[in-house]
């Protein structure tokens, strides 16, 4: 699969006939909303858990020197807590630029966090049909696994147009601890980042 997937997304997964979408972030998505979005609500997805598998060649690295930023991948009785955005189909045209190094757009059930409040939208049982981004293993950038040391001295190293990737990991772990989940993949990349020596906090 090309690593530029805007075209793709919007072939596969056309979301006009739609007044509004909700949008899962797990990554840099929960604490860097720069798009306009009518509700927020922290939520889950089940079968899915966060990991610093993707390569990013234009936010946090170069082509010549990726970056790693999170993806998620299958894994049975674990669930992956994030912010939920409820968007209007337009908005997804800077979400597909956004989110163009490789990943693809798929519907799945979000479950709420929180009680919903008397004039949410959301189904009243708690689950609500979303979108979310996610890098498949097919895709040009994707990195795959790796040792977690390895992994945090490549985040330690790498920076591209949108910052240092070590400000990537080190803001997703705080907006995980402000949602009060325990990411162990995460706050050991983090534990690890910080332990180098030398290594700016950025």
């Amino acid at each position: 699969m090309p690593v530029n997937t805007i075209a793709l997304n919007q072939q596969r997964q056309p979301l006009d006939h739609l007044n509004t979408v909700w949008l899962f972030g797990y990554g840099s998505l929960i604490y860097k909303a720069d798009f306009p979005y009518l509700a927020c609500r922290p939520a889950c997805i089940y079968g899915w858990q966060r990991r610093f598998w993707q390569g990013s060649h234009d936010h946090r690295g170069t082509p010549e020197a990726p970056g790693r930023v999170v993806t998620l991948v299958e894994a049975a009785g674990k669930r992956c807590v994030g912010m939920a955005y409820q968007v209007t189909p337009d908005t997804f045209a800077h979400l597909d630029q956004r989110e163009k190094n490789g990943y693809l757009r798929f519907f799945t059930e979000l479950h709420w966090l929180d009680n919903a409040g008397p004039h949410s939208t959301a189904d009243s049982s708690g689950i609500e049909q979303g979108v979310v981004y996610i890098a498949n293993p097919d895709n040009a950038a994707y990195l795959g696994p790796a040792p977690e040391a390895v992994i945090a001295r490549q985040i330690a190293t790498s920076h591209g147009p949108s910052g240092p990737n070590s400000e990537y990991l080190l803001q997703l772990a705080q907006a995980l601890r402000q949602l009060n989940e325990q990411d162990e993949h995460v706050f050991k990349l983090e534990q690890l980042l910080l332990d180098l020596p030398q290594q700016p906090i950025a």
